[in-house]
């Protein structure tokens, strides 16, 4: 198995939505924000070769919208989604899966671009099965009015008409024995975390539940999540079982380090050493 770093680009989100209920005069420490009050953050994603699949898990937020969205979120960086692909030395033709961790816009709309014509969409990866939790679509396409925003049409809409959409727990191991999936409901409903064993490790790419090394204090979740109390819950429970297991944790968000493991320490749960795939 052969594990790539997909860098899809950098953009800029609200400090205090990131980190919610905790000061800026804490976070700003690592994370500084601009005179609008924003953090720079990745979208990384992963590509995995197991042998039988190429499986890319998130594909950030792409270029569909028009110039007036695409300025809210202050897209910067040489990041680029199929850019990235190629140099891991694969094209979009080859990827047989799109795994997205959830639909929020800026996780799965790389999966979806208009065509050459720019008059019609399509999938980005046309060889390639498009997976989600049946449970995570149905909060998606009937949204509640906190992630109404987040889950637009254009990204997730073309999956199901063109046949590409399948469901992560409605068939056992759809990736084989060493990509586990676990789930987690505190940031949005049935978020997938795979869980990746290759050889003597074990990455989990933890999505939105730890979106960077500056979040992995259990209290400090996002404003965005749609049950924080459940995060931290969750949080607590990953991080135990990482700091047991040795597991490597992947950020989705960080704009500097890939991966983390993790050590118990008198303060609570913190960096052991930072990690490159």
């Amino acid at each position: 198995m052969q594990i790539h770093v997909i860098d899809a680009g950098h953009f800029k989100l609200d400090g205090g939505a990131m980190f919610g209920v905790v000061p800026k005069t804490i976070w700003n420490k690592q994370m500084p924000a601009d005179d609008n009050n924003l953090c720079s953050w990745a979208m990384r994603c992963l590509l995995i070769d197991t042998g039988q699949q190429l499986i890319l898990i998130d594909s950030g937020m792409g270029s569909k919208q028009d110039a007036r969205w695409q300025g809210f979120y202050f897209r910067h960086g040489e990041g680029d989604l199929i850019t990235s692909i190629k140099k891991a030395g694969y094209s979009p033709n080859e990827i047989t899966d799109v795994l997205s961790t959830h639909l929020h816009f800026d996780h799965c709309g790389g999966a979806v671009q208009w065509n050459s014509a720019k008059d019609a969409l399509e999938l980005t990866f046309p060889n390639a099965k498009y997976w989600t939790h049946s449970a995570h679509w149905e909060s998606a396409i009937q949204p509640n009015a906190r992630e109404k925003a987040t889950f637009l049409k254009e990204n997730i809409m073309p999956m199901h008409e063109t046949g590409a959409l399948h469901f992560t727990d409605k068939i056992v191991n759809p990736f084989g024995k060493n990509i586990d999936l676990l789930y987690a409901d505190g940031h949005t409903e049935k978020m997938i975390m795979p869980k990746i064993t290759n050889g003597d490790n074990t990455y989990l790419f933890i999505a939105d539940t730890i979106p960077s090394h500056a979040h992995i204090p259990v209290p400090y979740v996002m404003g965005y999540d749609v049950r924080p109390l459940q995060t931290m819950s969750e949080k607590e429970l990953l991080l135990k079982q990482a700091v047991e297991n040795n597991w490597i944790i992947v950020f989705d968000h960080d704009p500097i380090h890939e991966a983390a493991t993790i050590q118990l320490t008198e303060k609570g749960y913190r960096i052991a050493d930072f990690v490159t795939i």
